[in-house]
């Protein structure tokens, strides 16, 4: 039987021993021979149309790649190479099409054969630069160092400016510095072009957890482990956040209920829970030290402030906390710093009071304390400021110590000088509320280094012919009036 020629499966081959148009035939198996097993197929080899072919190919990969559909112009180049395997522009075109889809190893194969075939895509070797790049950004992963990363990223994405992979990590880094906006703009970008990026809706969720919005970022997360189930990340950030939501609400519930001690314990909890939280681990470590300030642990009050603006050093409520904490125990220059802080911040006429009333304390402060010098209360009546000069006077008087040495005696003049001071500040009710309001005495026009300390005692004490101490017993004094 005559074997069947089928001319509708011709393939065109180059063949640089042909000429123009020439046709060779070649046996091919074919259901429709029931005599022979194979059969004749016709195929041309013109290299001009081959050539053309190839170039047309080409022309619709380099749409594809226009357009960012870099799947289809890798198809594309590569039918181009099929038909002519030794032009290098081809290698070229496809391993910048694959640096695009983030294959670079395969991108750095068809970089070598382009320069192979023509050195003057000496260009792309750098997908081999591009593969360091990732290499370093993975071992600074794990070190932490997020900035290098970010530095590495952006070199590499300036070979492979779509590589998806490359931004979700530098996005990642970014959420990792607190760099929120930058991180959640690259998200959003790969999100615009596919909204079912598991690992772009995990950086969108990592930056809503890491600004203490942690119901939305917990949305987030669900919906990544919807798209990638396995996505490990984002289940631990899952997880981290409901906990952490879930702590600080109790403790928040227990601080309300004013169960103190509890509160504490469950803010502390909180704070193990992810050490990179930062904004809600301030949160938390300003909410302890409100805590503590309840439980008049003022210094582990400050401590835990302290920490909270360590964390985020705009966060207001924490410099109050700690100021409120540096008032109660008499830090007046450390509670002015933290006002002026606040009111640079937030210029209110609250924050203008509590400043202003903290410098006042500091003048203040700065000052003879003429309360404790008579040893009475901010609040002594004038019967009991009477009673402990009185005491005070008696027992700094000089002449009481007449037999000591002469440090001591100096040292006694100094205190029964003060003590005559105090008296005469607070036993006036004018001159004692200037001083309570912090304003300057002199102002009244009263010099106190000029006046005599032994006439306000015989002033107090009265008695015609004067007063002395004498001895009744070994260490032991009586006052006698002359």
């Amino acid at each position: 039987m005559q074997s069947i020629i089928h001319p509708v499966n011709r393939e065109h081959r180059f063949c640089a021993a042909t000429g123009p148009r020439t046709w060779k035939r070649r046996r091919v198996l074919h259901p429709r021979c029931p005599l022979e097993s194979h059969c004749l197929e016709e195929q041309t080899s013109n290299p001009n149309m081959t050539a053309r072919e190839a170039e047309s190919f080409k022309e619709q990969g380099n749409a594809y790649y226009a357009k960012k559909d870099y799947n289809e112009a890798y198809n594309y180049y590569t039918k181009a190479i099929d038909m002519c395997p030794k032009n290098a522009s081809y290698y070229g075109n496809r391993a910048a099409t694959l640096m695009m889809l983030g294959r670079f190893r395969e991108a750095l194969g068809d970089a070598q054969q382009s320069v192979r075939l023509d050195d003057s895509f000496v260009r792309f070797k750098n997908a081999n630069a591009v593969i360091e790049y990732e290499k370093i950004a993975e071992t600074d992963f794990e070190k932490r160092d997020f900035r290098k990363v970010v530095f590495c990223m952006d070199r590499a994405l300036e070979f492979a400016p779509a590589c998806h992979r490359f931004k979700i990590l530098k996005a990642e880094c970014l959420a990792m510095l607190g760099r929120y906006p930058e991180a959640q703009s690259v998200a959003s970008d790969i999100l615009r072009m596919d909204s079912t990026n598991a690992d772009a809706l995990y950086v969108r969720g990592l930056c809503l957890y890491y600004e203490d919005c942690i119901e939305k970022a917990v949305q987030f997360f669900v919906q990544a482990l919807r798209m990638a189930p396995d996505h490990e990340k984002a289940c631990v950030a899952c997880r981290n956040a409901k906990a952490l939501k879930a702590k600080k609400e109790d403790g928040n519930k227990a601080f309300k209920e004013g169960n103190y001690k509890l509160a504490y314990e469950l803010y502390t909890e909180a704070l193990g829970i992810d050490p990179n939280n930062i904004k809600t681990n301030a949160k938390l470590y300003c909410n302890r030290g409100t805590v503590n300030s309840k439980l008049r642990k003022l210094d582990d009050a400050i401590e835990d402030c302290t920490s909270a603006v360590k964390l985020d050093d705009t966060y207001i409520k924490a410099y109050l906390r700690r100021a409120q904490c540096y008032m109660d125990t008499e830090q007046y220059e450390e509670a002015v710093r933290d006002y002026e802080k606040v009111y640079q911040t937030e210029k209110t006429k609250e924050h203008k009071q509590l400043l202003k009333n903290a410098q006042m304390e500091l003048k203040k402060s700065k000052r003879k304390d003429y309360y404790k010098i008579l040893g009475v209360d901010k609040n002594a009546s004038e019967d009991e400021i009477k009673k402990a000069y009185r005491k005070r006077a008696l027992m700094h008087h000089p002449d009481r110590h007449s037999g000591a040495s002469a440090e001591v005696q100096k040292e006694e003049e100094k205190k029964f000088k003060e003590v005559g001071e105090a008296f005469t500040i607070l036993s006036d009710p004018k001159k004692k509320t200037r001083y309570d309001s912090g304003q300057d005495l002199d102002e009244e026009g009263m010099n106190m280094g000029d006046f005599d300390a032994n006439n306000i005692f015989k002033a107090f004490f009265g008695g015609p012919g004067g007063f002395s101490f004498e001895a009744s017993g070994p260490g032991n004094f009586f006052f006698q009036f002359g």
